[in-house]
């Protein structure tokens, strides 16, 4: 129920923000060809100068409703089911082939709604498109402007919500100070699956662990900071990784996904995956590093210690280690809490009160 919660949030989500986003672009498509009507001729009709451009623009509206609409529903199937089981070039030459012929019900549409507006006879039989300027343009622009949204998910999956903004107006140009907390997650005997599986079945094994991870991510609010081998690191602002326990309950949530998904994991790999993970926070220092391979770097003592935490999983047989800095600040009944005392981690002077976490069934 969560997880279908979770997707339909995730459907309107991207439903919203493509119908937003194609509104805009065709508002201001329409109005770019609205002052220009008035140097040019389109099919042999001079356009009506005494027509305001406000009744033009909801006709931008209304063609950034209807293909935000099917652009929403195709991406977000595309990106559910199918991207993992087609190649690149398959998907691009179906989404091509399904967005020629939305375009083709758009402009269809938009035209008939034109011709009664302008009173004049404007093509829109069958085929009338193949040979059309003015649709052949739209198809121009359309292409331009996915490429600008898809561009915009894209950084957003890569660097997280809100840092592409952070790197092109320069925010971490000059390190800043933040409070954040880290999570070190990684695959229990990664060694002996390797030796049993093979580099490349063990590198697709990888990619499906991963993946499930990644379903999971936007309801935690987590960000991934970096894929180490086996292990994968996530971050939190401090306070969104506090809110309802999102730093831990994601830990959980992995872990039911991947027993959820248990029969796959056998068929195919003959193995049932289990992570450990290790948590913990503070202030650290974030800045932008690099030219050729740009990218937002975090240092402080509180990824090294989270990376100790983890390490400790093995040696006290839990699957999940916290921080007293953890803890301190989550105290919920659906979690059980055991002190496993001050542990001086490698690497450090101090020791640190450890807790390992288990859900409270």
């Amino acid at each position: 129920m969560i997880e279908f919660k979770f997707q339909m949030k995730r459907f309107f989500t991207l439903l919203f923000s493509s119908i937003i986003f194609w509104c805009l672009a065709f508002s201001f498509f329409i109005m770019i060809r609205y002052f220009a009507f008035s140097q040019e001729t389109v099919q042999g009709i001079k356009e009506s100068s005494n027509i305001p451009i406000t009744q033009w623009l909801d006709l931008g509206i209304w063609i950034g409703i209807i293909l935000g609409v099917f652009y929403g529903i195709i991406e977000y199937v595309f990106e559910r089911f199918i991207i993992k089981k087609q190649s690149l070039v398959v998907i691009i030459l179906e989404k091509a082939a399904l967005y020629l012929f939305i375009l083709i019900l758009c402009t269809t549409f938009i035209s008939i709604i034109v011709e009664n507006r302008v009173d004049k006879d404007i093509p829109n039989e069958t085929l009338w498109w193949v040979k059309s300027n003015t649709f052949w343009l739209v198809v121009g622009y359309f292409i331009i402007m996915s490429q600008i949204f898809s561009f915009y998910k894209m950084a957003n999956n890569k660097f997280g919500n809100g840092v592409l903004w952070n790197l092109i107006s320069g925010y971490y140009k000059n390190p800043r100070e933040e409070k954040r907390i880290f999570m070190f997650l990684d695959l229990q005997s990664s060694t002996a699956i390797a030796e049993q599986l093979g580099h490349l079945a063990y590198s697709k094994f990888l990619q499906d662990c991963f993946y499930d991870l990644n379903m999971i991510l936007n309801r935690y609010n987590a960000e991934v900071y970096q894929y180490v081998g086996d292990e994968a690191v996530l971050n939190w602002k401090f306070n969104k990784g506090l809110k309802a326990a999102n730093c831990i309950k994601i830990y959980f949530a992995f872990e039911q996904r991947l027993k959820r998904r248990a029969k796959y994991y056998n068929k195919k790999y003959n193995l049932q995956p289990i992570f450990k993970a290790g948590v913990h926070g503070g202030d650290l220092t974030v800045t932008e590093v690099g030219v050729i391979k740009k990218e937002i770097a975090y240092h402080g003592d509180v990824i090294n210690t989270s990376a100790r935490i983890q390490d400790e999983c093995n040696k006290y047989n839990e699957s999940l280690l916290v921080s007293d800095t953890i803890y301190s600040s989550i105290k919920r009944r659906d979690f059980i809490f055991r002190n496993l005392g001050n542990i001086l981690l490698k690497g450090k002077e101090e020791p640190l009160k450890i807790y390992s976490v288990r859900l409270n069934k």
